[in-house]
């Protein structure tokens, strides 16, 4: 079955290429400095009727040297028939682009990752036709990065790392790790990875940290980010029907207009003003006449 940390484990690198030489550099090849990256279709099925999909395909243009197809590779567990099926990714993509190709396997445990690092040779009698050794990446040969400073420094490649090590004893640290550099990141750059983790760390020991993480409105505030906007407006809208709550149990009549002005304030501040005036207030339009610990004029930004 495909889960959320399968798919986040291969899309990241279309998403966010630059974690690419960092991955490299685990394996201990060089990746160029300069290079175009570009996500081809996935589909490797010909005229039969099998379909075969590639997770990812990445078509890398290095600046100083020959183009290079990269196959990746997501596995949860060992399938003996991805040891057929990723010579025929190889060799098919191969074909296909008249480039050489790497296939690169992403694991979350170990004893996958030993397995899926091959080789898988196609021979007989003591001859090897064709050989496929994958480049694996997980636990074991992946930084478990835990230090704060660091993750801010790639955070592409701090939240590829909590997805390999979303099942590892570390893995408290990791999600803190993450959540403290949010806090001084780029309102964009932290609004997509609070995404992804959120929905790729699901279903696993990670991802109720991560809850808990998120949790907290003080990781967000003030830069209208897509989750405190998210938060705020949930907000506002408990408030307003408190407001009108209170009104209506001790029995204050209420317009259509009055109604729209409270449900349509987005202003937290205002709307707690609101509450605590709706208590005492003897007409709804009350709450609306200009109140003096409020700079600026009437609350409601026109008195009525």
């Amino acid at each position: 079955m495909v889960t959320s940390a399968h798919e986040g484990l291969h899309r990241i690198f279309q998403e966010k290429p630059e974690i690419l030489a960092p991955v490299f550099g685990v394996l201990g090849l060089p990746f160029p400095k300069k290079a175009t990256v570009d996500a081809l279709t996935t589909d490797v099925t010909e005229t039969k009727p099998m379909e075969r999909r590639v997770d990812t395909v990445l078509r890398i243009g290095p600046s100083d040297g020959e183009d290079f197809m990269l196959a990746v590779e997501v596995q949860g567990e060992r399938k003996p028939d991805k040891e057929r099926s990723w010579p025929y990714y190889v060799s098919y993509l191969q074909s296909k682009y008249r480039l050489p190709v790497l296939l690169l396997v992403v694991c979350q445990d170990r004893r996958t990752a030993k397995w899926a690092s091959g080789p898988f040779d196609c021979g007989t009698r003591g001859w090897i036709t064709q050989r496929t050794h994958p480049m694996v990446v997980g636990p074991d040969n992946l930084p478990a990065i835990t230090d704060a400073r660091t993750a801010a420094n790639n955070l592409a490649m701090a939240a590829f790392s909590a997805l390999a090590h979303a099942r590892s004893a570390q893995i408290n640290d990791i999600p803190d790790a993450m959540g403290r550099a949010l806090e001084e990141a780029d309102g964009k750059a932290a609004d997509y990875f609070y995404e992804f983790l959120e929905v790729n760390l699901r279903g696993t020991p990670a991802g109720e940290k991560w809850r808990d993480i998120m949790s907290f409105v003080s990781y967000f505030p003030g830069r209208g980010t897509v989750r405190e906007t998210a938060y705020l407006e949930g907000a506002a809208k408990g408030e307003a029907k408190g407001v009108l709550r209170v009104l209506e149990v001790r029995g204050i009549p209420v317009t259509d207009d009055v109604r729209e002005r409270i449900t349509t304030c987005t202003d937290i501040d205002r709307l707690d003003i609101w509450l605590t005036q709706s208590g005492t207030v003897e007409r709804a339009e009350d709450l609306f006449v200009e109140d003096p610990q409020v700079t600026g004029g009437a609350i409601s930004g026109e008195p009525v």
